[in-house]
């Protein structure tokens, strides 16, 4: 049941017909792991807790640095040098209470990762590095689990979403069919304006959701490519490969 406080906290949202109470009810119990806590995956974090999602995990081995707070949007320069993490629990507390927090300082890696991301519904890519978002693939798939991937670098977005409890579901292999090299889509080497990250983050936010709520069309087999210099967005078809880890699904 909810409140009279909590009906009028998601108001905006229950007075939508793809919404209502019982789409409300079904994001409350939903559980998010979310990947990367920075430019991705702040946004990311804000929009959820405030939509009301059950409990979000959050995993991120990393302290706030100053060049972070120009486009990581729940830090401050008053959290500059603690873990990302805990200052995020602290913030989503005072933002909403009801949401149910989980943190992980650790860094993703093959040792971890299985045994934290079976434990969520939806997981959210906020990683800069493919190792990464390979790794959760991985993951994801064998738990046949919905994953919402993001990647960013200058004023370029890429987004896919991936439900790999669905059967003849492509995965992030399919589309590149290996490993990236090296500074591919890297903000560190390559740049990235705040609102890119931003953008790209509330987009991902919207996709996990949109995937709660079963609503909508996704981007099942698709990559969005947003460019904000020129104001383009394109959706990209691609095909399940063959021999591919994500054969079997």
């Amino acid at each position: 049941m909810f409140s009279s406080n909590d009906l009028e906290r998601y108001s905006r949202q229950i007075i939508l017909k793809k919404v209502g109470v019982l789409g409300q009810k079904k994001i409350q119990n939903a559980k998010v792991l979310v990947v990367g806590c920075g430019g991705l995956g702040t946004p990311v974090i804000d929009l959820l807790c405030r939509a009301g999602i059950g409990e979000i995990g959050m995993m991120d081995h990393d302290k706030v640095s100053i060049s972070n707070l120009h486009r990581q949007v729940m830090f401050n320069s008053n959290d500059v040098g603690k873990h990302k993490v805990n200052i995020l629990k602290k913030k989503i507390n005072k933002i909403n209470k009801k949401v149910r927090v989980k943190t992980y300082r650790i860094k993703a890696e093959d040792k971890n990762l299985g045994k934290i991301l079976k434990q969520y519904d939806v997981i959210v890519d906020g990683t800069d590095n493919f190792k990464a978002k390979f790794l959760l693939n991985k993951f994801s798939i064998k738990y046949r689990k919905k994953l919402i991937i993001g990647a960013i670098s200058k004023f370029e977005g890429h987004i896919f979403t991936f439900d790999f409890s669905l059967e003849k579901s492509p995965c992030l292999k399919c589309f590149y069919q290996g490993e990236p090299s090296e500074g591919v889509l890297d903000c560190e080497t390559d740049g990235i304006l705040g609102p890119t990250a931003v953008m790209t983050g509330s987009l991902q936010a919207n996709e996990i959701l949109k995937s709660i709520l079963i609503v909508g069309k996704d981007l099942s087999s698709h990559i969005l490519i947003i460019d904000l210099l020129n104001l383009k967005f394109r959706k990209v078809l691609f095909k399940k490969r063959k021999r591919c880890i994500c054969e079997n699904i």
